[in-house]
């Protein structure tokens, strides 16, 4: 089978292929040996919200700060 490399550089896979992925929205990508190898990824709803905090620059250190924050502001009330 062929898919066709546009000029905005995307790929169309095609349906006899990507039908055995139902569902599969996410691809991971490497290259191997001059191949390009393509692997379904489900993400999950903590992928989303790692992906989000990573965005947004949160780091493990911010979330235990706020948590610890948390506790003894409830504890204080």
């Amino acid at each position: 089978m062929l898919a066709k490399l546009t000029s905005r550089n995307r790929i169309t896979l095609p349906k006899a292929v990507i039908t055995d992925f139902p569902g599969s929205v996410y691809f991971d990508v490497t290259k191997e040996n001059g191949r390009i190898l393509l692997t379904p990824v489900r993400l999950t709803g903590a992928d989303s919200v790692r992906a989000k905090l990573s965005e947004l620059g949160i780091t493990e250190g911010d979330v235990a700060g706020a948590v610890g924050w948390a506790r003894h502001a409830r504890e204080s009330s």
